[in-house]
């Protein structure tokens, strides 16, 4: 890899426990990434798993992004939902507002937005959706980072919203030849290996081009990669990773260092 060309952002969905009920393993994966995308309270989290993410990434230097999804605590937030776009957009910066609210009571701020589950997969291919999370965003902070899936249509919403856009792609999931995610309904949607999350990760990122599994390559800008905390091979891939770019050299950044 040309590392004088190449940055790379490592986040992870976390704060996704709920009450006594915990996913995903929270302690040993923050010290493993850079940017950390924390659950609003809808699909999961609570004010207490909230403020305790917050805290957790300023432990480790993690930068804090909020993870909005539907209001679907039985589901995860992984089911489809059809909603006015008006009450997506209200729904998007209702989350936002509660994590940077819990966020600065602690000292801590806010630095991007990176929608979640079934709102994310809709708004991948939904422009009007994904106008709707864009003026969401906007509208609980001019200034927040708008993580969006690479090719979708959450990138050009954020652009006309005048939001600074991220282009994330997955290291721990199979793509379409289309660009969509595979969806979880396939056996080998998410990918469990960390030699090969690891592998294809660095190839995409050096390519700048999505993986598709039947060996499609879509040309795109890659910023940040995404490894689900709710997996249980969460931490052995972010650890093959960073195990990857220390031996070449690259040291992975935050969202906000890769927007500057």
């Amino acid at each position: 890899m040309d590392t004088k060309h190449r940055n790379i952002c490592i986040d992870a969905d976390m704060g996704e426990a709920l009450g006594p009920y915990n996913t995903g393993q929270d302690e040993a994966l923050m010290p493993l990434v850079t940017s950390a995308n924390i659950a609003c309270g809808f699909h999961a989290g609570d004010p207490l798993v909230m403020a305790r993410s917050v805290e957790l990434a300023q432990q480790h230097g993690v930068c804090i992004g909020a993870h909005p999804g539907f209001d679907d605590l039985r589901g995860f937030g992984r089911r489809r939902m059809t909603m006015p776009a008006r009450e997506v957009e209200y729904m998007v910066t209702y989350q936002i507002g509660a994590l940077k609210a819990l966020a600065e009571a602690r000292g801590a701020k806010v630095e991007y937005v990176k929608p979640h589950g079934a709102l994310n997969n809709m708004a991948h291919e939904d422009p009007e959706l994904a106008d709707a999370i864009a003026r969401g965003i906007r509208a609980a902070g001019r200034d927040l980072l708008f993580v969006a899936n690479c090719l979708s249509e959450m990138v050009a919403a954020g652009e006309r919203a005048g939001l600074q856009v991220l282009h994330e792609a997955y290291a721990d999931r199979h793509y379409m030849p289309d660009g969509r995610l595979m969806p979880r309904s396939r056996a080998d949607a998410v990918i469990r290996d960390a030699e090969e999350a690891a592998e294809r990760t660095l190839r995409m990122l050096e390519a700048q081009e999505l993986a598709a599994l039947d060996g499609t390559r879509l040309p795109s800008r890659i910023d940040t990669f995404c490894i689900h905390g709710d997996e249980p091979t969460a931490i052995a891939i972010a650890r093959v990773i960073r195990a990857r770019c220390a031996a070449m050299g690259v040291m992975p950044k935050t969202v906000t260092e890769l927007a500057a």
